[in-house]
């Protein structure tokens, strides 16, 4: 008689211990998500109107579920960029997906996934200091210069008693396209 044994092999998550693949700090920004600091000495604290400076430079924030506190830190694609600009500034998909100015984007440059940006305050656009791809913001994160061929994605917002509150999840697939360049 053959008998045949089967083994199982389980894999852990890469980069992350402990983490499931439907773990809630790995999902994307949902509706209704509240944005907290990303880092700094308001690591973690929730981010309100008032602390989006009118055309300043951007501030870096995860989302965070409202109902479980529960925030979205467990994948770098979730970080988002949140600035104010005045409403008559905002092109008008951007206007239509902004509250009281502020706008959001994915943090990740979409040509090769930097997350760190310079803030080009003369032209309240941001630049890309890897390989310098330079985004409008006010006209939905459009490409002016660089290997970028992408958009950042937008988040659409809303204010809820003071707070910018996500309305929806990304326009747009957040990440870096392959291949770099």
């Amino acid at each position: 008689m053959l008998t045949l044994a089967l083994g199982v092999v389980v894999l852990p998550v890469a980069g992350v211990v402990g983490a499931q693949p439907d773990d809630p700090r790995r999902a994307r920004p949902q509706a209704n998500d509240r944005f907290v600091f990303a880092g700094g000495n308001g690591k973690g604290r929730v981010i309100t109107s008032a602390d989006v400076a009118p055309v300043g430079p951007p501030l870096t924030a995860f989302p965070m579920d409202p109902a479980t506190r529960v925030v979205r830190d467990e994948s770098r694609l979730n970080q988002v960029l949140l600035v104010r600009f005045h409403p008559n500034d905002l092109a008008g998909d951007t206007r239509a997906r902004a509250a009281e100015g502020i706008v959001a984007y994915s943090a990740i440059c979409t040509h090769t996934g930097c997350d760190s940006w310079d803030w080009q305050p003369a032209s309240s656009t941001i630049k890309c200091p890897c390989h310098f791809s330079e985004f409008d913001l006010k006209d939905g994160a459009r490409v002016l210069n660089g290997p970028a061929t992408r958009r950042l994605p937008a988040l659409p917002l809303k204010i809820v008693d003071g707070v910018p509150v996500a309305a929806g999840g990304f326009v747009g697939r957040p990440g870096f396209d392959t291949g770099g360049g």
